[in-house]
């Protein structure tokens, strides 16, 4: 393809002036360099995928698992814990199941299921028969013995209110489920029970184009793409004076340089109370800003689209005390596979709120922000006594400025995790806050959930020192479903007493991992395996969860007696090294271990130890016995990176576009070198020579049907200069053309004559080229 695009540019060169053959290869090659430099300048500035120190596999025998209904499929998504009891209320396909949570065990079950008449109506309205179902998708308590219900009833949203008497549910109340509960299953939805309040963020029709923040009597602004613009709600919970949601929606103020998707955090005033007049239905203090989750640097890479959110988190980081709402963010759908952590702080959630308002002055105008001299007063958005009594200047203002001009940074400066892989990306996220650590230090242990059923535990090995720095410590990998399905839902969960394993350790909660078939129950932790055997192994491990007893001899999980004193248990989140662990095979064998065909560790470059094995917890049922889960090294697979993929295709491709490049250009030279030589002047600037050359490489056509004979006409030939003897032949007068009649052959006086293509004469020697060098037409006959 190259040399083709040589050759073509040696042969328009011949036509026109004389071209350099790389006339177009040239940039061809320098868009590709520029591209190569581009491509190897952002992941030389991207952030290391962070293995994993250990790979879990699970077996039956190590997590607990309710299946719920075999025959269909129940959509699970929702799980609520009870706090009267230890119980988790699963909502599901027409079901809400009540599940103990020390064994996933069903204790009672509350059946609902939508009548015939709205299945046949669902059905009629164009949707499938297994949609046309009673999806629970709205879960609350609102008093002991009291349950709140919604469910998407065949696309008719319901809600009820059940009276629990010990395993039996009676209906109190029912009423419309419309904006409170989503018409649509699969749509993403999220509501918080608050002072007797339901607050929901769904849509509120049946085509599911009318988005909706919504407490009885108030909603946002309908079909306003300023307030809600195609949004998809992922979270909420309430703190202080307001209620929060998190979304990801198109956004408005990009639309002049095309679509793009946003993650936001949005606020409503508890004590609203709407506007006056036409305003009484509707929020007179919700405003929106963006959440900006991305990589930093001169242009930085941004994951704009949030998935899951954890709920409030409180403890101390650093030096200072602060609230956090850790979420998990993605790219597009159809852009580069990455996935990120990031955590926000609460006040700088509500200073963003305070911060200045965003406006368009024109439809084509750039968003901009607002003067704060243009701002009314009282300040729009903020909570007042009696809503009701606002001024028409304030409530104006508000409708068309909910939008705020700052963004929420991440708090720790950066994404705490990112992924670039093809194979996932994170959908669901939940912490375990403020697990302490022998010596006082508390760290938050996040564990995140794939769309290809794998669950990430992670920590910022640096949360407890700073809040200004990440080093991202990826602890474990645990495979735990049969299949590759999307987890929806993470929850941790607790149980009021320890359990007590055989091996003697203490384990003080679960993680519940929630897929549209499946509800499992998994350990936080795997310190007590045996396989770790020595001090720096434990250590090594940098799990808040696990410490090493010296007075035992063996590593020990978080509960433990006496766990506080550090001099007792050796653990170091920070670093992964102890100074008073002896050297352990984990750091002595391992170069043995690397001879070996072992994994090796690899840890953020900040961290020294990166000689250290990663080992592989297979719970495999010929493996397992009552001594706890086996550990086996795994064995070396060639594993590359998507940045060693990219660099190598690149090198490969930039060596090939090489190799073409001068191969073609030297080719092209050849092949067109006796051509050039045989031209008369091949340095004019004249292209009449060549042309007059190809005519006698013109082949008569094949004629299809009889033609009329085509006349040539001879070309004007200049003749030599008459002789001397009659000089009035030369006169100005002379040289005009004269009637055929007074010509007499080839004596004639003019100074040109016309001469038939045929003749036969003794300049037959000069038939292939005229006196100036130009080749001569030759008649064609048919």
């Amino acid at each position: 393809m190259l040399a083709e695009s040589i050759q073509s540019s040696a042969a328009h060169g011949r036509q026109g002036r004389r071209s350099v053959p790389v006339a177009r290869g040239g940039p061809l090659l320098v868009g590709y360099l520029l591209a190569t430099v581009f491509v190897v300048g952002t992941l030389c500035a991207w952030q290391e995928n962070v293995r994993p120190k250990l790979y879990v596999t699970l077996a039956d025998k190590e997590y607990l698992r309710f299946q719920g209904n075999e025959s269909t499929n129940d959509f699970f998504k929702l799980v609520l814990r009870d706090p009267n009891s230890n119980n988790l209320l699963v909502g599901a396909r027409n079901i809400v199941y009540n599940l103990s949570i020390y064994d996933l065990a069903e204790t009672t079950r509350l059946s609902w299921y939508s009548s015939d008449d709205d299945i046949k109506m669902c059905i009629v309205k164009g949707k499938d028969e297994d949609l046309c179902q009673n999806y629970i998708r709205v879960l609350a308590i609102p008093a002991q013995g009291s349950l709140l219900s919604c469910g998407t009833n065949a696309f008719r949203p319901l809600c009820r209110t059940y009276s629990i008497n010990g395993n039996n549910y009676t209906v109190e109340t029912e009423k419309p489920g419309q904006a409170m509960c989503p018409y649509d299953p699969t749509h993403n939805s999220t509501a918080v029970f608050v002072d007797n309040e339901l607050y929901s963020g769904t849509v509120a029709d049946f085509s599911g184009l009318d988005p909706i923040i919504y407490r009885e009597h108030l909603q946002t602004e309908q079909y306003d793409s300023l307030s809600l613009n195609a949004p998809n709600f992922v979270g909420s919970f309430t703190q202080g004076d307001f209620v929060y949601f998190f979304f990801r929606e198109t956004a408005v103020e990009f639309i002049n340089c095309g679509k793009a998707i946003f993650s936001r955090v949005a606020r409503v005033c508890k004590w609203d109370k709407g506007g006056p007049n036409r305003l009484k239905n509707r929020w007179t203090s919700y405003l929106k800003s963006r959440l900006n989750c991305s990589m930093p640097g001169d242009f930085p890479f941004y994951f704009d689209e949030i998935q899951s959110t954890s709920n409030l988190v409180e403890g101390r980081y650093g030096h200072a005390n602060s609230k956090l709402i850790y979420g998990v963010f993605s790219t597009a759908p159809n852009a580069i596979a990455g996935s990120a952590i990031c955590a926000f702080s609460l006040q700088e959630i509500s200073d963003t709120f305070e911060g200045n308002f965003k406006e368009q002055s024109g439809l084509n105008s750039n968003w901009l922000p607002v003067n704060p001299l243009n701002v009314p007063d009282p300040r729009p958005g903020s909570c007042h006594n009696d809503s009701r009594t606002l001024p028409d200047l304030t409530l104006n203002f508000k409708k068309t400025h909910s939008l705020m001009d700052e963004t929420v940074p991440a708090f720790f400066g950066s994404p705490i995790l990112t992924r670039v892989s093809t194979m996932y990306r994170f959908t669901a996220i939940a912490v375990d806050p403020q697990i302490k650590t022998p010596g006082g230090k508390t760290y938050d242990v996040i564990f995140v959930g794939t769309d290809h059923g794998k669950i990430l535990k992670t920590v910022n090995a640096e949360s407890a020192d700073s809040n200004k720095k990440v080093t991202s410590v990826v602890i474990e990998e645990i495979d735990a479903l049969q299949t590759n399905e999307p987890i929806r839902t993470l929850e941790i969960v607790r149980t009021t007493q320890y359990d007590t394993p055989k091996d003697g350790s203490y384990d003080d909660g679960k993680l519940i991992i929630v897929t549209d078939t499946t509800v499992l129950a998994i350990k936080l932790h795997r310190c007590s395996s045996e396989k770790i055997t020595s001090c720096s192994e434990c250590v090594a491990l940098q799990d808040p969860y696990c410490a090493w007893d010296k007075i035992v001899g063996k590593c020990r999980s978080h509960g433990a007696p006496r766990w506080s004193e550090e001099n007792v248990f050796y653990q170091s989140v920070a670093t992964g090294d102890h100074a008073a662990c002896p050297s352990g095979k984990m750091a002595k064998d391992a170069n043995v271990v690397e001879r070996q065909g072992y994994r090796d560790l690899e840890y953020d470059p900040q961290r020294p130890f990166r000689d250290q094995p990663a080992d592989k917890i297979q719970f495999n049922s010929e493996n397992y016995n009552d001594k706890g889960p086996q550990i086996t090294p795994d064995l070396i697979n060639a594993q590359y990176t998507v940045e060693t993929l990219v660099m190598a295709v690149l090198a490969g491709a930039i060596f090939a576009l090489l190799v073409g490049f001068i191969t073609g250009y030297f080719c092209g030279r050849r092949c067109h070198k006796d051509e050039d030589d045989n031209l008369p002047y091949p340095d004019t600037e004249y292209e009449y020579f060549e042309q007059r050359q190809n005519v006698n490489r013109i082949q008569a056509e094949p004629k299809l049907l009889p033609q009329v004979e085509e006349v040539t006409y001879a070309e004007p030939v200049l003749l030599p200069q008459p002789s001397s003897q009659n000089k009035m032949q030369h006169s100005p007068k002379n040289t005009l053309r004269k009637p055929m009649g007074h010509h007499h052959g080839v004596n004639s006086e003019t100074l040109f004559q016309f001469q038939p293509d045929n003749y036969n004469n003794a300049r037959d020697n000069y038939r292939g080229r005229d006196n100036f060098g130009t080749l001569r037409s030759h008649q064609v006959y048919l």
